[in-house]
């Protein structure tokens, strides 16, 4: 697998503009008409945080590798998905960015902690350190459920915006353990802002088409957060879809580093996409994923569980995972995620390893 250099070519972005339809198009959550309101749907894709392959970085580890190309595709639509909740929790869902500047001091705040340094909270360097503890080498690629593991732990650290990670395991959402998860205390009034992903595989080799009108339904609740998952050793962060066509951003393009002082704002030009979404059929996407939902309240929890009970697990052919009130007894306790005690960040604690892998692993999903 060769290493991705390429850097964006201005006038590709002409070749993959919106199809001109009267389908709806649907981004997180939000419908678009794409004749009448493409201005819109631009700004909103827009404004999604887009990071990408960077090069030129401090060594990973002090001595490991100072780019990601090649490998770290699938950490960056991790930390697409981690940004797309922060946003939503730190700005709201309606938040859009603006090209002149002027961004609020939470966006720069949030940039920061995705920043291709060692110090920030998600950064490349503490996505692959933290991995280590997941059985990856520093350098060796991912796969969708490994990097929700790696944010659920990392997620510990970062007290500023207090947000719970939970992964379901076996293709189940257990209610009984996220309300155990998300409350502040064992009040359950005051409760902390849910990134909830659901490892998935959705075929052997290919994409049951069974499940095609379920990935759908998902885009389409308020709560949706995107999805990680892609082609075999190649991620993509998926945002929304237009008839059969999903939409997504795609890290695969090498940027250098961005040097920005703690408290400062960041030059953030290239952390936005501003060309057309890309996309690709459906059929095409490989079975291992992994969904996304954002629910900021305990209300917008409950929303979305009666979507779930209503747009899938109502209609039998659209069952993709299953949504439980009780932990199963068959199931090894539930113990909610905790900071180690430790006086130092996630990845620093954890012995870093300076092996770079040339290749790429194929798509995998490890139940834990």
């Amino acid at each position: 697998m060769f290493l991705y250099e390429n850097q964006i070519n201005v006038f590709s972005e002409f070749l993959e503009d919106l199809p001109d339809t009267d389908e709806p198009v649907w981004v997180l959550g939000e419908c678009y008409n794409a004749k009448t309101g493409k201005t819109e749907l631009l700004s909103d894709v827009h404004s999604r945080l887009w990071f990408t392959y960077r090069k030129k970085f401090s060594p990973i580890g002090g001595t490991g590798p100072s780019s990601d190309a090649g490998w770290g595709c699938m950490l960056r639509c991790g930390q697409m998905i981690l940004a797309q909740a922060l946003v939503c929790s730190q700005l709201g869902r309606a938040w859009r960015w603006r090209a002149e500047g002027g961004q609020p001091e939470k966006y720069h705040r949030i940039l920061h902690c995705f920043l291709d340094r060692k110090d920030s909270c998600y950064s490349i360097h503490q996505m692959a350190q933290m991995g280590v503890g997941e059985g990856k080498s520093v350098g060796e690629w991912y796969g969708p459920n490994t990097v929700a593991q790696v944010l659920k732990k990392l997620a510990l650290f970062d007290d500023w915006n207090s947000l719970a990670v939970y992964v379901s395991m076996d293709n189940t959402v257990v209610i009984e353990d996220i309300t155990t998860t998300c409350p502040h205390s064992q009040s359950h009034s005051d409760w902390r802002p849910l990134l909830l992903v659901i490892p998935l595989r959705m075929g052997i080799n290919h994409i049951n088409p069974v499940y095609i009108q379920a990935l759908k339904e998902c885009f389409k609740m308020p709560q949706s957060c995107g999805v990680l998952g892609g082609k075999p050793n190649l991620a993509y962060y998926f945002i929304g879809f237009v008839g059969e066509e999903l939409i997504y951003l795609d890290p695969h393009t090498t940027q250098s580093a961005v040097e920005a002082e703690a408290g400062s704002g960041v030059d953030d030009q290239s952390y936005h996409c501003l060309r057309s979404p890309r996309r690709m059929k459906i059929t095409n996407l490989d079975p291992s994923v992994a969904l996304g939902f954002f629910c900021k309240s305990e209300d917008d929890f409950d929303s979305w569980c009666n979507l779930v009970q209503q747009e899938i697990q109502m209609k039998r052919n659209l069952r993709m995972f299953e949504l439980v009130e009780n932990h199963p007894p068959h199931w090894p306790p539930f113990v909610p995620p905790t900071k180690p005690e430790v006086q130092t960040t996630g990845a620093e604690f954890i012995e870093s390893t300076d092996k770079l892998f040339e290749s790429e692993e194929e798509f995998e999903i490890l139940n834990v």
